[in-house]
């Protein structure tokens, strides 16, 4: 009628309103099975709209994507966004997802956090790609970790992303924000192979 009145109250108040209910459960099988109110449900379901999760709709991950980066780049303060690191595509629609398109906001804030000027890599994700295998040990058997071992194996999983590939624009020196030459002689004084001898060694 979208009038209501007051409790004491005569005249009618007229009103001109919208209500909006979400919920992640199932209500149709929940009134079947006597545990939420048949005429409650029968009042809100005037036009239901079913969200699939974002599992089930991976060719919007890369848009949500995208805008989750400048608008929490914005909130942060961060002036130029970041872009993806390769690799990263696959992994956001390898993942699952429990926690829907909020998880991915979420994601996407802690990696902006981690790497404000970039590139995101969003190692963390879980049912991700082979290359997230790599990860820095916290010890190794003769107490903490050197500062070389932790540059040896941060250098060998970037060069996982990017297949051993060293130049370029989508190489390990960009991502890693050295130059090649010096990135290279990094990696002879830690005795990491890279280029054809790297494929080697992984397989």
């Amino acid at each position: 009628t979208r009038e209501i009145e007051r409790v004491g109250g005569s005249p009618p108040i007229k009103l001109d309103i919208r209500v909006i209910a979400a919920t992640h459960r199932d209500l149709q099988k929940m009134v079947d099975e006597g545990s939420f109110r048949k005429d409650l449900w029968f009042r809100i379901n005037a036009f239901p709209i079913r969200i699939p999760p974002l599992r089930q709709r991976i060719m919007d991950i890369p848009l949500l994507t995208e805008h989750f980066i400048h608008k929490k780049s914005k909130e942060l303060g961060i002036p130029n966004p970041p872009v993806l690191a390769p690799g990263a595509p696959e992994r956001l629609s390898n993942h699952q997802w429990p926690g829907n398109v909020r998880e991915l906001e979420n994601a996407v804030e802690r990696a902006l956090i981690q790497h404000r000027r970039g590139p995101l890599f969003f190692n963390g994700l879980a049912g991700g790609s082979k290359r997230e295998a790599v990860s820095v040990p916290f010890e190794n058997e003769t107490g903490a970790t050197t500062l070389d071992e932790v540059m040896k194996t941060h250098i060998e999983e970037v060069l996982i992303i990017t297949g051993g590939k060293v130049n370029g624009p989508d190489g390990a020196a960009a991502i890693l924000g050295v130059h090649p030459n010096t990135l290279r002689h990094r990696m002879k004084k830690l005795g990491i192979r890279y280029g054809k001898a790297f494929h080697v060694e992984l397989s």
